[in-house]
């Protein structure tokens, strides 16, 4: 199988968002393009409750996936709609927003380590205007495959081979049929990581050192990917933890404001003026 490179390496940036929370960000070389079908990706972590005790208020959402990850601590999630789901350390939370979404998402904690990370991912042009949707994923249903050298795969998303073996991950049947692997490495430990052919792919390291293919990354730092069929993963002295991330790119025009990702200005216009009217997810 074809080894991946890596074409360029992003860093996060420091940034706040919902209520003032403190985090770091990633967003494509061109603002909300440039990683199709990946749109931002945000790291959230703090032991200071004043870093994130005002959590992410309500707010809307159009036309995209969000998928966050509780490393450490407690989320609860609302919607206007009345769903209600608890993330709790290691626990994933799915959300198609579809056509909209009006939700909060805000710490169930006063105190102590809250560490998490929030992806977004496009829609297809046919699927911006579904119905919601979320995939409320515990820590317990997500399977985990341990290697005998103490590498660790825990397949979210997608499917891993290990050896003979293919793990199916805990959420299936998304659009953009995507991978998402939380991998920890020992010291000096490998793991390649194969990839669906014309997937974009990405590594962002959580913690350690980490040589993707040819280059040395950083924590907080993602490669990005060139084409290929295999990801070479080596961790440096201190391990390594990373999200390996790849998906089906969708070829189609982005069109972003703020919470509203469509494909043209006409329809984020038109998100705004639902929003502002009451209809976006009526």
């Amino acid at each position: 199988m074809q080894p991946m490179t890596i074409e360029q390496i992003l860093t996060a940036s420091p940034a706040s968002d919902g209520g003032g929370v403190k985090l770091y960000r990633i967003v494509g070389p061109n603002g909300m393009r440039g990683l199709d079908p990946f749109l931002l990706l945000d790291e959230f972590g703090s032991d200071a409750a004043s870093d994130y005790i005002a959590g992410f208020p309500p707010h809307p959402h159009r036309g995209f996936e969000t998928v966050t990850y509780m490393l450490e601590g407690r989320m609860l999630h609302e919607d206007h709609l009345g769903h209600q789901g608890l993330l709790s350390s290691g626990g994933v939370q799915w959300m198609t927003a579809g056509r909209g979404v009006i939700h909060s998402e805000m710490p169930q904690q006063e105190s102590g380590r809250m560490h998490g990370l929030q992806l977004w991912i496009n829609l297809p042009a046919k699927d911006k205007l579904k119905d919601p949707a979320y995939r409320h994923l515990p820590a317990e249903i997500i399977p985990v495959v341990t290697r005998p050298d103490g590498v660790e795969v825990k397949v979210i998303a997608g499917s891993f081979a290990d050896g003979a073996n293919s793990i199916q991950g805990a959420a299936q049947g998304i659009a953009t049929d995507p991978l998402y692997l939380d991998v920890r490495l020992p010291a000096h430990a490998g793991l390649e990581v194969p990839v669906p052919a014309g997937h974009r792919a990405l590594v962002y390291l959580i913690a350690g050192g980490l040589r993707v293919a040819n280059r040395m990354i950083a924590p907080r730092q993602m490669a990005v990917l060139s084409p290929g069929e295999v990801i070479p993963l080596q961790a440096g002295a201190e391990g390594a933890r990373a999200l390996v991330l790849a998906a089906r790119p969708l070829g189609e025009p982005v069109a972003h404001y703020g919470p509203f990702v469509m494909n043209t200005r006409a329809e984020i216009k038109q998100a705004i003026d639902d929003y502002e009217m009451g209809r976006l997810a009526a």
